[in-house]
């Protein structure tokens, strides 16, 4: 499973947050690491500087196999929770699509 993290230009992608991001995705997703061939993980900050509520926004794409693109998207305060808002809801989703591709 291969993990992208792509950031804009108002949230500081570092090093330390990128590995962060991949190791928490391998963590909560690991079940489902033979049947996803990439996930990607775009951080952005919709209002740039400006001070705002929920403005930090995380999407998460996941391409399992054999099967179409599923994305979440999650807005919070912060980009960490954000991103956990998200993983959250790709884990919902992810399961949800493979226990109805199981019941064909």
């Amino acid at each position: 499973m291969t993990v992208q993290i792509n950031t804009d230009n108002n949230v500081e992608g570092h090093a330390r947050l990128k590995a962060y991001i991949a190791e928490e995705l391998g963590t909560a997703l690991a079940r489902f690491e033979d049947k996803v061939t990439r996930l990607e993980v775009h951080l952005a900050d919709e209002n740039s500087d400006k001070f705002g509520i929920n403005d930090k926004r995380c999407l998460i794409e996941a391409r399992p196999v054999n099967m179409q693109p599923v994305a979440v998207t999650n807005h919070a305060d912060t980009t960490e929770k954000a991103f956990h808002g998200a993983l959250d809801k790709i884990k919902k989703v992810l399961d949800t699509a493979f226990e109805k591709q199981k019941a064909y």
